[in-house]
């Protein structure tokens, strides 16, 4: 029997029973929230990353992505509905009280920044790990410019219990493995490929954005002008996922597999060995001048742009291509997320729950071999929905022909309905059916999503998304302190920090060899072999 056999409707019914059902509840989710600091005036904050949150480089929680302005909050996996937006409660609170009178930016795109130099790149102190990982956003700076880098998302973290997947084995008359387990999960992930359109349309916050960003940038736009400096699309969701976002023109070419788990691991090396013309430019520790970490395509994995990645967590100093190679997907990773602008920390417990049913469904869907020619036009349609998507009687294209998104939003939905129905029996509740009917109101009414509710405030009264911005950075602020903590104290916290900064005196100290000779060790390792 192939996992294409069975129908949607006879998985959601063979899911709907016993065991089956309550696997459901040990789905694991977890969150990564980006933010920039800033000043009371909204601008950029330049400080260095406060010593009170502990080591960027060892903490768990909370540390920086590209620049000491851009902090990074990490929730643990938790099968527990609603915690993780608790947790995030928590670490927004510790890290306010921690930054005097900084705010943090609650908005994807960029606060006003006069010139790119002024964002400071991150710091990990004077390891060789913590080289790296400052070499490798050095080159990226030099490859693709620090303003692109300053963009905040959010990422959610998705994976299905053991007993799920053994019972999904089951129904499919296959054997429980890692390799299945992996080949399901890149089933869901190429059904999310398809369907992916449809997460800017509804989650896209960034339709407008702060002229300074298209500095040296010719935008080949229809951009309309409001306020005194912010520039829009009339019909855009999340300019964030656009070219003017995260964008690598050198990846293009790349054509990564979502079919099978062995193709996707070789390409992903081949782009890491793999040499660039454009980017031979730069210096990769020629005479000791480290200005990337290589020439190559990829300077490591991390630098696919991808909307979704499968994952599996690392080992110390072991590639994230060998992890996946080693012991499968562990989890999922979505990417496709902009910051949400009405969420104190970014991302709503109603999102949340819409994710869930959103992701089962990729799985429930029989997902065929996703072939180059369609995988760029699950492209071709995110470029649509970024740039257009709010554009009344706007057309996707799929195989066999157009249709309009919302046509085929209204048959997804149709979908998520009955996969809602199964996590509402599972849990006992009705709160997933109810993420779903808010969302499909987006789809009939596009002034409800994010990115409509945005420019209605900001059309409205003649407003700079800077101001917006600021606004909403102090009012978030406010109510952020004067809330408890709910899972972790300030107490934790603190014993957090002092054992990162202890743990990084540590991995300084066990330092033994030089700088270059760590990279090359790091990139000269053979390919993992699986199970190794």
């Amino acid at each position: 029997m192939t996992s294409t056999s069975i129908s949607f409707d006879a998985r959601v019914s063979a899911v709907a029973k016993g065991d089956f059902l309550q696997s459901l509840r040990g789905i694991l989710r977890g969150v990564e929230r980006e933010t920039l600091r800033i000043n009371p005036n909204g601008r950029l904050a330049t400080t260095p990353h406060p010593a009170r949150l502990g080591s960027a480089l060892t903490h768990e929680r909370i540390t920086t992505d590209f620049s000491e302005s851009l902090l990074e909050f990490i929730t643990p996996p938790e099968s527990e509905r609603g915690k993780t937006i608790g947790q995030l409660q928590d670490l927004h609170k510790f890290t306010l009280d921690s930054m005097g009178s900084e705010r943090l930016w609650p908005l994807s795109m960029p606060c006003f920044v006069e010139d790119q130099n002024e964002i400071p790149l991150a710091w990990y102190g004077d390891s060789n790990v913590g080289k790296m990982k400052r070499v490798y956003r050095l080159g990226l700076k030099n490859r693709y410019g620090s303003m692109m880098q300053a963009i905040s998302g959010v990422h959610f973290n998705f994976s299905l219990p053991e007993h799920f997947w053994k019972q999904w084995a089951l129904l499919h008359g296959q054997t429980y493995s890692t390799d299945q387990v992996s080949a399901d999960y890149f089933a869901m992930i190429r059904n999310y490929r398809r369907f992916c359109w449809l997460i800017p349309y509804l989650f896209g916050a960034s339709p407008a954005l702060c002229s300074s960003f298209l500095n040296g940038k010719s935008p080949n736009l229809p951009f309309e002008k409001i306020g005194k400096g912010t520039v829009y699309l009339p019909y855009a969701t999340s300019l964030r996922m656009s070219d003017l976002g995260y964008t690598n023109a050198e990846q293009s070419s790349l054509q990564i597999c979502y079919n099978h788990l062995d193709n996707y691991v070789k390409l992903l090396r081949n782009a890491m060995y793999t040499e660039s013309s454009r980017f031979k430019q730069f210096s990769a520790g020629e005479g000791g001048n480290w200005q990337q970490l290589s020439h190559n395509v990829l300077q490591i994995e991390n630098e696919l742009y991808s909307p979704i990645r499968p994952k599996q967590p690392t080992r110390s100093m072991e590639k994230p291509s060998d992890a996946l190679a080693r012991r499968g997907v562990s989890y999922i990773e979505v990417r496709a997320l902009d910051v949400n602008p009405f969420s104190e920390v970014g991302i709503s417990q109603s999102q949340i729950d819409f994710l869930d049913v959103f992701l089962l469904t990729c799985l429930l869907i029989p997902s065929e071999k996703l072939m180059p020619e369609e995988l760029q036009l699950t492209n071709d349609n995110i470029e649509t929905a970024v740039l257009y998507g709010r554009k009344p009687g706007i057309e996707l294209v799929r195989p066999g022909g157009k249709i309009t998104l919302q046509n085929w939003a209204i048959e997804l939905f149709e979908h998520f309905a009955k996969t809602a129905e199964l996590l509402d029996s599972a849990y006992g509740s009705s709160d997933y059916s109810a993420s779903v009917q808010l969302e499909r109101d987006k789809i009939i009414d596009p002034g409800m999503t994010l990115s409509g509710k945005m420019m209605a405030q900001l059309l409205a009264e003649n407003r700079d998304n800077g101001e917006l911005g600021l606004n909403l950075a102090e009012q978030y602020s406010t109510k952020i302190r004067d809330c408890s903590y709910k899972y972790d104290d300030e107490t934790v916290f603190h014993k957090m920090a002092s054992d990162s900064l202890q743990a990084q005196t540590e991995v300084e100290g066990n330092d033994t060899k030089s700088f270059d000779t760590f990279i090359s060790d790091y990139f000269s390792e053979p390919p993992a072999k699986k199970n190794a």
